[in-house]
Parts: structure tokens; C-alpha cells; sequence
């Protein structure tokens, strides 16, 4: 068996940072009050986040890369085909891609609702000011209640997989995204994964964080 690094410093940091500041969002979310200040706070991390790992998944290790994500009809058909039921995949498989995509995609709606959105009482998204009030109405009611509902379906459903993973079919995924590297019978491309890759990771997150920072303080000058 060959040790194979699959998963780069910067895409296990992501994965890490991200679930832990979910948790985070959605503890203060639902406490409400002076936590809010924590949850604006977290949401705009996480919106660098999934910038940050939108680019990454261009310049990024081997397995990070977004053309490694395949998720197509074939593939999927490919996946769920007796022939292929027993095949290991190094990256993504095909569900596990769609479901990187799904989340992420997600995610962003997210955070972009809570951009926009105001709950009348003390709380309201910074950049409100820029669309109308039914706008305004519709993001808080996506952000409050279908996208929250839709977020935690997704995360369980995500952590029921890696749990079916690790009891049917002796996979730990989460140990991968731990250590960085996954066994392979045979020789394969490995991520690079050298202190160069973990500066060019910190200028890439150095941008979109200064892009955020720049976003939610795009207050008309008329105001």
C-alpha cells in the first residue's frame, strides 16, 4: 500500500475551520441578543472561506482541484453500478462531490441571504441598505427558516455518510481529512503539500478576506 497525500494543509484547515464556525453560526443564531455579534462575525469568516476555497480549488493541491470533483450522470451511473460498488476513490466519489458542491453552494446562499437580511429588532445584515424592503423580507425569511432547515439536512446527511462509510465499508474519511494522506494500492498523483503551497493558501485567503472587509463596508456615501 502506498501512503498518498490527498488532502492539503490548506483544504483540511478549510474543512476544520468551516464546521467548527457552522456550529458556531448556528449556536448564536439561535441565542439571539448580544451572541449576534459572534454571528455576523462568523458569517463573514465564513463567506472568506468559501471565497478562499472557490480559488483554491484552482490553484490548490492535486485532489482539491475542482476538475477532480466528478459528479456527472455517467459518473453517477458508473458509481451506483454493481461493477463499481466495491471501487475506492482517493478524492471525491461522485456522490461525494455533489455533495461538496451542494453544501458549498449552500453555504454561500447562506451567508448571502444574511447579508441582506434585518429582523426588525436590533440586527440587520450590512449591506440592506442597498435593496428594497421586500428584498429585505424575502433573504430573512430564506435565512431564518428554509436555508437554516436546508444547512443542518445537508450536514446530517453528510455526517450520516462518512458514519456509513466507517461502519459498512471500514473507510475513515474523517481520519483523511485529519492526516491529509489515504492509502492506495498503486501509485498515484499526490497533492502538493510544501510551506510555498501554504503561503500561496494565506495570500489567497489574505485577498478574499480583503475583498469581504470591502463588501460589508460598501455603505452608499449618500447615507
Amino acid at each position: 500500500m502506498n501512503a498518498i497525500r490527498v488532502w492539503d494543509l490548506p483544504t483540511r484547515l478549510f474543512h476544520w475551520t468551516l464546521a467548527l464556525l457552522v456550529l458556531v453560526l448556528v449556536i448564536t443564531g439561535n441565542v439571539g441578543g448580544n451572541a449576534m455579534v459572534w454571528h455576523f462575525r462568523c458569517g463573514y469568516a465564513v463567506l472568506s472561506l468559501l471565497l478562499f476555497r472557490l480559488l483554491w480549488g484552482f490553484v490548490g493541491g492535486h485532489w482539491s482541484r475542482w476538475r477532480q470533483l466528478s459528479c456527472t450522470p455517467s459518473a453517477l451511473r458508473q458509481y451506483f453500478s454493481a461493477q463499481s460498488s466495491q471501487q475506492r476513490y482517493l478524492g471525491h466519489n461522485p456522490i461525494g462531490s455533489l455533495s461538496v458542491i451542494a453544501l458549498m453552494s449552500l453555504l454561500l446562499l447562506q451567508v448571502a441571504t444574511g447579508l441582506f437580511s434585518d429582523d426588525e429588532i436590533a440586527n440587520a445584515g450590512p449591506l440592506t441598505v442597498w435593496v428594497s424592503e421586500s428584498i429585505v423580507s424575502m433573504t430573512t425569511q430564506w435565512h431564518k427558516g428554509f436555508g437554516k432547515g436546508f444547512v443542518l439536512l445537508l450536514i446530517a446527511i453528510h455526517v450520516g455518510a462518512i458514519l456509513w462509510y466507517f461502519v459498512k465499508k471500514k473507510e475513515n474519511l474523517s481520519r483523511a481529512m485529519l492526516w491529509g494522506d489515504k492509502s492506495s494500492e498503486s501509485p498515484a498523483t499526490a497533492s502538493l503539500d510544501r510551506p510555498l503551497d501554504w503561503l500561496k493558501a494565506l495570500l489567497c485567503l489574505a485577498l478574499v478576506a480583503a475583498l469581504v472587509f470591502v463588501l460589508i463596508n460598501a455603505v452608499p456615501s449618500s447615507l
